[in-house]
């Protein structure tokens, strides 16, 4: 259902990938922060309208922080989006919740609303909770090729003869720990970008090489061959790119500028 919303090009702002990272953890900070803000006001004398007023801010700010969740949900693992699953109904609790607390207070029961809202505010920490377990423990999100320059030294690789590299095939090698996707363009560039996708490792080296890019198999993610940007997502980081030299005797080597 997610997947056949029709989003257009929205589906990788919603992503984040202009940011360069997800955009939900960014939206989420609007309601909790106004929820938070309501039960400070809470506490203050004369403050109903105010606290009234950041309730409503929350529930309204909900919808699209909760849509770009959902969206990156579509895109993750069996594990990830169980956590996904529960993080949701908690988060879909609190916003009923605030918005009883809404309707409860503009009818002038204000010990209700402000009930109803102090329980909103328990169901959003545990859906907060379970989100940084989504985020930290399952490593929903993160640029799951960061580590790649850190694995490798400032050096030049070989990785094999320019024959070794069919036009247009996509050719996996490794350096080390680090896989590495070289590919032979048909005017005789050769291209090589970190083999393991940035969104959940997958690999690239088994995707589809089209118009000077490479599409991962697992979720789609588009990577440009010259350097290794994000052209599409759901990732929302770019690929580590090497530089390519080949020598005399047509030996290929790689080097990944600032490794170390």
């Amino acid at each position: 259902m997610v997947h056949a919303l029709p989003l257009g090009r929205a589906r990788d702002v919603l992503h984040g990938l202009p940011l360069g990272h997800p955009l939900h953890p960014v939206l989420v900070q609007v309601p909790i922060g106004a929820w938070l803000s309501s039960a400070v006001l809470d506490a203050v004398p004369g403050t109903r309208r105010s606290a009234r007023l950041l309730i409503g801010v929350g529930v309204m700010a909900a919808a699209p922080a909760a849509l770009a969740g959902w969206v990156d949900w579509a895109e993750q693992h069996e594990d990830q989006r169980r956590t996904g699953l529960v993080h949701a109904v908690s988060t879909a609790v609190a916003v009923g919740l605030y918005a009883q607390s809404w309707v409860q207070r503009g009818r002038g029961r204000t010990v209700l609303g402000k009930a109803l809202g102090m329980a909103g505010l328990c169901a959003v920490g545990v859906g907060g909770m379970l989100g940084g377990h989504l985020a930290f423990r399952q490593a929903a999100g993160p640029n799951k090729a960061e580590p790649v320059p850190h694995l490798l030294d400032d050096t030049w690789y070989p990785v094999g003869s320019v024959q070794d590299f069919p036009v247009g095939a996509a050719v996996r090698r490794q350096l080390g720990e680090v896989p590495v996707l070289v590919v032979r363009q048909a005017g005789g560039d050769i291209h090589a970008l970190a083999d393991r996708c940035s969104h959940l490792s997958g690999p690239l080296s088994d995707g589809t090489i089209a118009e000077g890019c490479v599409q991962c198999p697992w979720h789609g993610s588009v990577f440009r061959l010259a350097d290794g940007a994000n052209i599409r997502g759901p990732a929302t980081a770019p690929q580590p790119s090497f530089q390519v030299r080949v020598d005399e005797g047509g030996t290929v080597h790689v080097r990944l500028p600032g490794a170390g």
